[in-house]
């Protein structure tokens, strides 16, 4: 694809998983606004199975990548090192202004590294969120990418305050809001409109949710079989649909665990919509998913969340979540606790309020204007 005239501001995002595709959403539909911006996407592959991209790709409503990398590696390095050695050629072929990365997985490192080695600019969306937890990958990637990048968009005031922590200059500071929350908003009417409690024979508020796919949880054989072991355990007092992870699934077999699943409820990768639906109406969840953590939050669901630490501590602070832990302990009595109630109902964070795609695209609009007047 050759370059577009001088006058188009060239954006090139770079998505690799299903969150990703969550987030960018709102923000292509946004750019795509404007006449003067030529929003191009580059898919890296980095989640590899691609009947699961795909359905995710026409669920978020996403035209077909620009470029696919097909990255097929599945170790973080060798991840990292692929998507650099494809996405540069990409970079010399389009010339981008600039270089948007979402959220914190490899690809997100990858394509930041990438624009830092050609001098173009990086827009971090999600940037600043902290679990302080350096054995996560994806901790990591965050604090390297936040320490590249020009733009630098926040979810929660705590992200900026630790920005400004580790020496971020203010003005690449942006308190925005929450584009994963946009994708929530935009898509109601078609989540409410969702059929999957009947197909599945459940009733509202009388079943949990689990997914579970942190490394931290499913690779470790002693860990994953612990956490089932609770799992199981708990489906005798509630049942629990388990929309199961590749890699979780994966482990189970490997680690010949399969069978821990007999009493729950497992199904396949759900559409967006069926997904959002199956939580809202779910009387809590119990996940390792950070992006999770923020949809129960503005849905106000109850959220166990299975990890010692969290990189969203709004949804802690003001929303519905709770830090439980990975011991069986700790998590049946949260849960027990959640169904004896009164639940923690929680506010919605402030700027969740699905604008912040307008709010990022006018703030980048606002500095290309101004660096190209003459």
């Amino acid at each position: 694809m050759p370059p577009a005239s001088k006058e188009q501001y060239r954006i090139l995002s770079v998505v690799g998983t299903r969150p990703n595709f969550i987030k960018i959403s709102p923000l292509l539909r946004e750019m795509h606004r404007f006449p003067g911006i030529q929003p191009l996407l580059v898919h890296t592959g980095q989640h590899y199975d691609r009947e699961l991209s795909q359905q995710y790709f026409s669920d978020m409503h996403l035209p077909p990548p620009d470029f696919e990398l097909a990255v097929r590696e599945k170790t973080n390095s060798l991840q990292v090192a692929k998507i650099i050695q494809r996405l540069e050629p990409v970079c010399h072929k389009v010339k981008p202004h600039l270089l948007l990365v979402v959220g914190d997985v490899n690809s997100t490192l990858a394509g930041s590294l990438v624009g830092t080695y050609l001098g173009v600019p990086i827009a971090h969306v999600e940037a600043g969120l902290r679990s302080f937890d350096r054995t996560m990958p994806e901790e990591t990637n965050r604090v390297v990418t936040d320490r590249l990048s020009t733009f630098l968009f926040t979810t929660e005031k705590s992200a900026s305050v630790n920005l400004l922590g580790e020496g971020v200059p203010r003005e690449r500071i942006f308190f925005v809001g929450n584009v994963m929350i946009d994708t929530l908003c935009s898509h109601l009417p078609q989540i409410l409109q969702s059929t999957v409690l009947r197909r599945l024979g459940l009733k509202k508020k009388r079943y949990a949710v689990l997914t579970l796919h942190r490394p931290s949880n499913v690779d470790d054989r002693r860990q994953l079989e612990l956490l089932m072991r609770t799992f199981d355990q708990l489906s005798k007092k509630l049942p629990l649909v388990f929309p199961i992870h590749p890699r979780t699934r994966d482990n189970l077999v490997k680690f010949r665990l399969s069978e821990l699943l007999a009493n729950i409820r497992v199904v396949d990768s759900l559409a967006y919509s069926d997904f959002l639906f199956l939580i809202q109406n779910a009387k809590l969840v119990l996940t390792d998913s950070g992006g999770i953590q923020e949809e129960t939050t503005y849905l106000k669901v109850p959220c166990l969340t299975i990890r010692e630490n969290t990189e969203r501590p709004v949804t802690v602070q003001l929303g519905t979540n709770r830090i439980v832990g990975t011991t069986p302990t700790s998590i049946s009595r949260v849960f027990s606790a959640v169904l004896r109630g009164p639940v923690k109902r929680g506010k919605i964070p402030p700027l969740w309020d699905g604008k912040t795609a307008s709010r990022i695209v006018k703030i980048l609009l606002h500095h290309y204007n101004r660096a190209i007047r003459p």
